[in-house]
């Protein structure tokens, strides 16, 4: 069922409505015509503003749970309030610091997205949720740094300005001129290539003794390309942190919702399948309850921003998964905060 048009209820029920969403998001109880009448200066009765309850009640916007005589949003009422008369609050200094301050961090991206992702949770008490970019990064410059005589750390920088590392270990007596023959090597010979297709072109030049490379260095630039190319056949699709923000141990009601969320986030790639549509559009996804058949059984709210990469593409989304109960005038915009520091780190 869908609602009525915010403007279809009089301002009478638009104050009473509010009021019933706000508390009942605030304190997960349903709310009375007392409770609202000492909330709201309506200068209503307690039996008006019941009237004006069970008339919301009829829309479809409100329910009463039958352990109680107050009421409580549907998941249409949330709807309504979500997309017509919520009040954002933006994040605060602290949480704005936060934000940026890991997503500034830097780092193999898969870190830094886990990260920020994590802060996320954190701030929120959801379980925060980050779609990875899924192309695989294309090279522009390669270069390998001496840490010990047996070690080196491989940075590679792709066209999209991202810089990951890795350490690798290096054949027995390389002579540091290799080290740098090889980082020149990839960065002048390979530069534009995936990192898959980089490989296979060298080992393809290796093989008909095409390269200008001693053995050595040969031997190096192979080690450097493979760990990124294992990496990329391992990289998560989505990466999810804080599960266990969703468990109350002191609500044992709610302890059988949350094991069947936990389920369903157990499923990673039907998430990232309803992720996938906030990645197509252009803003902010709000998906609640039963609106989407993935969380149908939890009754869970997914709140997703897209984040763009360094042409102003969409790259991934960054998101939170929680009850419907959520504070969403706070979490949406510390969301759309968080995919705009992500988007500033990938560019």
């Amino acid at each position: 069922m869908s609602g009525p048009p915010v403007t279809e209820l009089s301002t009478r029920a638009r104050e009473v409505f509010r009021v019933v969403v706000e508390s009942y998001l605030g304190s997960g109880v349903p709310v009375g015509s007392r409770t609202i009448a000492k909330l709201a200066a309506l200068n209503l009765s307690p039996a008006s503003i019941r009237n004006v309850m069970q008339d919301l009640e009829e829309l479809g916007l409100l329910e009463a749970p039958h352990t109680s005589a107050g009421r409580m949003p549907t998941q249409t009422g949330l709807r309504l309030f979500v997309d017509g008369m919520m009040q954002t609050a933006e994040p605060s200094a602290e949480e704005r610091a936060a934000i940026e301050a890991r997503a500034a961090r830097g780092g193999p991206i898969e870190e830094a997205l886990a990260a920020t992702s994590a802060v996320l949770s954190g701030l929120s008490a959801c379980a925060g949720i980050v779609l990875v970019p899924p192309n695989e990064p294309v090279l522009r410059q390669f270069s390998f740094v001496p840490l010990s005589r047996e070690q080196a750390v491989a940075v590679m920088v792709g066209h999209d300005g991202s810089v990951e590392n890795r350490v690798v270990d290096l054949p027995p007596d390389i002579p540091p001129s290799a080290l740098v023959e090889a980082g020149n090597f990839i960065s002048e010979r390979l530069a534009g290539l995936t990192l898959g297709e980089a490989r296979l072109r060298m080992e393809a030049e290796i093989g008909r003794e095409r390269a200008a490379l001693d053995k050595a260095a040969a031997a190096l630039v192979e080690r450097g390309l493979a760990i990124w190319s294992q990496d990329g056949a391992s990289r998560p699709v989505l990466i999810v942190r804080g599960q266990a923000n969703l468990i109350d141990p002191g609500d044992a009601a709610d302890l059988e919702r949350v094991r069947q969320l936990l389920d369903e986030i157990e499923g990673k790639e039907e998430i990232a399948r309803l992720l996938e549509s906030a990645r197509s559009g252009q803003g902010m996804k709000i998906f609640i309850g039963a609106e989407n058949k993935l969380f149908s059984l939890s009754g869970s709210s997914v709140i997703a921003a897209p984040y763009r990469g360094i042409d102003g593409r969409v790259v991934g989304v960054v998101g939170v998964i929680g009850p419907t109960r959520l504070n969403y005038a706070r979490i949406v915009p510390m969301v759309d905060f968080t995919a705009q520091a992500l988007t500033r780190m990938m560019t």
